[in-house]
Order: structure tokens, then C-alpha cells, then sequence
């Protein structure tokens, strides 16, 4: 398992040096990156996977522990350190949910471990995927009958539990239609380390900084001040209301100004 990540910076769109000469996340934490379309997010996010030397369109350069990944790390599938979700996880094997993941925790799992550990194995994966959707995933589900929400639910659960990779890269996961806050939380428990493409304010100041792109550089690393914290309290209480009102409208019920908005009220 890895410990920290580093980004060493490199040239914006016009050739000139990024404002910021380094910066580092261990695990455990989450940055977000943030920035207008066309400001360079992706490029970043395609930089860290790739874990580029200086041969990528933005000459970054990233180091894993301090060190330079060997080639094995970089181009070798079954050494792959970073998972990437992108956002859109649609499954296209025909298989159910259970066999899925039974065929991964059996990659994943250390020898000598019997049926019933793969089975808990899968189920607390599971659990942990309903967690983040409204509609529930089970286990003889077919990957292939699956929402995006929900695709985008189990993968997070699977990185999460079930995969070897230290470091998690999302791109703009409130587009998936699942509880954002509730997949970070699981994510930074599970000591992973995260960053996260994002316009949505409430997963801009979660992070512990966010990363500022303009111009295809870094413009600036700026950490959560006490204050954005305070902010954030109030986002998430706006944000949770949003959500009783968003799963009423799903449930087909009809909003009134009676009790039910009161308690949704800002």
C-alpha cells in the first residue's frame, strides 16, 4: 500500500510555468479539482493515471512515495495502482451482480479463504453500493439491467472494499444520481486516496484542498479554511434538504407548502 502521492507541476496551455511548483496527498485524504470547462481538469486527472514523467502534454511529473514509479507500475495491467471512475460506468458483460464480484474477490483475496468469507465478502460490498442508491442493487441483478447511478454505486463500493488500488480519480460523480457525500466518506475510510473532479460546492469544500486549473494549469492549492468549513455545514443541510424533496418527487408524491416543505424548508 501506498502513502502519499506527488505532483510535480509542469506548463499551462501557453507554454508558461504553473503557479505551483508541487503538491501532495497522502492517504486517507481527499483533494478536489476544480476549475471552468476547458481549464485542464482532465488532463490532470489523465496525467496522475497515466503517472507521467514529464512526457504528457503538461510535463508533469508524479511520484509515488516520494519515488519515480517503475515501468511495471506504469504499463503493466496487474500492477495498475490507480482506479479510475470515469462518468460513465455502464457494465457490458451479461453476468449477475454476485458472480461479478465473486470473480474479483477471488482475484483479490488472499488464498485459504472458504465460500462463506467471499460470500460476507460480497454482501458487505453490496450493502455498502445501497447505501449510496435509491434503487437497491441485489445480488441476481444483472450488471447489464443496472442504472448508471446504480453502476456507479458498486463500482465506488468494489474500489472501495474489494480493490487493491491506493489511489481513487473521480470525474464528477454528482452526475451519478447517488449519495456523493456518503461515497466519499466510505472511500476516505477505507484509507484511500482521493481525488475528485468536481463543480458541485459541497465536494469542492469537503476535500481537505482543492486543486485550481486555469488555462490547462495549476493555478493554485488551497486548503479548506475554517470558515469554508462553517459554509459547508450550512451546504450539507441545504443539500440533505434537497435530497427528502428529491426523493419524494421520485416516489411520486406531490410537494405542497404544508408540513412536509416545512420540514425541507431552508
Amino acid at each position: 500500500m501506498f502513502d502519499e502521492l506527488t505532483v510535480i507541476c509542469g506548463r499551462d496551455k501557453s507554454g508558461s510555468d504553473e503557479k505551483v511548483r508541487e503538491f501532495s496527498i497522502k492517504k486517507s485524504e481527499i483533494y478536489s479539482i476544480v476549475g471552468f470547462t476547458g481549464s485542464g481538469k482532465s488532463q490532470l486527472i489523465q496525467d496522475i493515471e497515466l503517472l507521467s514523467q514529464g512526457d504528457g502534454l503538461s510535463c508533469r511529473s508524479v511520484l509515488v512515495d516520494g519515488k519515480i514509479p517503475d515501468a511495471a507500475m506504469r504499463y503493466d495491467p496487474r500492477k495498475k495502482i490507480i482506479a479510475h471512475l470515469s462518468q460513465n460506468m455502464n457494465f457490458m458483460v451479461d453476468m449477475k451482480v454476485f458472480d461479478f464480484l465473486e470473480i474479483h474477490s477471488k482475484c483479490r483475496m488472499k488464498s485459504g479463504h472458504v465460500q462463506n468469507d467471499i460470500r460476507d465478502h460480497i454482501n458487505r460490498i453490496v450493502y455498502t453500493a445501497n447505501q449510496l442508491t435509491g434503487e437497491s442493487i441485489k445480488p441476481d441483478d444483472k450488471l447489464t439491467r443496472l442504472s448508471g447511478g446504480q453502476s456507479r454505486a458498486l463500482m465506488i463500493a468494489d474500489v472501495a472494499i474489494n480493490g487493491n488500488a491506493p489511489i481513487v480519480l473521480i470525474d464528477e460523480i454528482e452526475n451519478a444520481g447517488i449519495n456523493r457525500l456518503k461515497a466519499m466518506e466510505i472511500l476516505a475510510s477505507e484509507g484511500k486516496i482521493v481525488l475528485i473532479v468536481t463543480h458541485d460546492p459541497v465536494l469542492a469544500l469537503i476535500a481537505k484542498k482543492r486543486v485550481v486549473m486555469k488555462n490547462g494549469g495549476i493555478e493554485a492549492v488551497i486548503t479548506t479554511s475554517e470558515k469554508e468549513k462553517k459554509i459547508l455545514e450550512e451546504l450539507k443541510v441545504i443539500t440533505e434538504r434537497m435530497l427528502v424533496i428529491q426523493s419524494d418527487l421520485r416516489n411520486g408524491e406531490q410537494l405542497s407548502f404544508g408540513k412536509r416543505m416545512k420540514e425541507v424548508a431552508v
